[in-house]
């Protein structure tokens, strides 16, 4: 019987490296977001026996690279609010059930967006990231159908005012947040909430979430580093304007910093 033909070389290189490297960054991108969300809620603020994925992660400038390109950078996108083409993205997995998500979107973030977000230097990217149940994932697709028409960050304010998840996240309640968001077609709002639609496009954000290693809200990347929790303003600020002094040191093409 002949021997079928061997492919050449050149036809199998591309097929088997790619898959190989792509792999690879997902599993030390995983690692590496997972250990941050664990390192950041261990109750002693400490981890021993730092795992390896992790460790290599950290200084992986391909993992960086990686995660920053899940930036959408949509101008249509109605959970963002800055500058599409910003120098710094900062990405948010959250829960509307979740305290340090609240206490994130009352103390620091309206500190981000009066420095950062009006003079064009970061773009905010909200991940619906429902993980506390049926009320989380409630409330994740009545914020996707507020910004149908143009109230999500309004919704958002509203859902995690102070003592806002004390009273629920019920059909009524949450009608009751988008009057308050200034959603002007409450019935459309309620059929967008029930709709698959917003089945789908909250999946979508959690899958994300889970696939890069995400185990707690709130959980950020900046530029494709992680960060995870409600961390002090200043920690935000600090790793903002160094993702923004990289950029500026580095060429618009791709060139290493100079």
């Amino acid at each position: 019987m002949p021997t079928p033909p061997r492919p050449s070389p050149a036809a199998k290189k591309p097929a088997a490296k790619k898959p190989v490297l792509f792999g690879i960054v997902v599993v030390l991108a995983a690692g590496l977001l997972g250990f941050v969300s664990y390192r950041a809620t261990a109750p002693d603020g400490s981890v021993s026996g730092t795992p390896a994925a992790a460790t290599a992660a950290e200084e992986d400038p391909d993992v960086h690279r990686e995660l920053a390109g899940l930036a959408r950078r949509d101008a249509g996108d109605k959970q963002a609010q800055g500058r599409t083409d910003a120098p710094v993205v900062l990405i948010e997995y959250a829960d509307f059930q979740c305290g340090y998500c609240g206490k994130f979107a009352r103390d620091t973030e309206p500190e981000l967006i009066k420095r950062y977000v009006e003079d064009g230097t970061l773009r905010i990217e909200w991940r619906n990231f429902p993980i506390f149940g049926d009320a989380s994932e409630a409330a994740a697709r009545a914020s996707w159908a507020a910004g149908r028409q143009g109230r999500f960050w309004a919704f958002h304010r509203a859902a995690y005012a102070e003592d806002a998840k004390e009273k629920g996240f019920g059909k009524d309640r949450l009608r009751a947040l988008a009057r308050q968001a200034g959603v002007k077609d409450l019935d459309r709002f309620t059929r967008d909430t029930d709709s698959a639609a917003a089945t789908e496009a909250v999946g979508v954000d959690r899958q994300e979430a889970y696939r890069i290693g995400a185990t707690s809200t709130p959980s950020f990347l900046v530029n494709g580093r992680p960060l995870a929790g409600a961390q002090p303003t200043a920690v935000f600020t600090q790793a903002i304007e160094a993702a923004a002094a990289e950029e500026a040191n580095v060429g618009s093409a791709g060139d290493p910093a100079k």
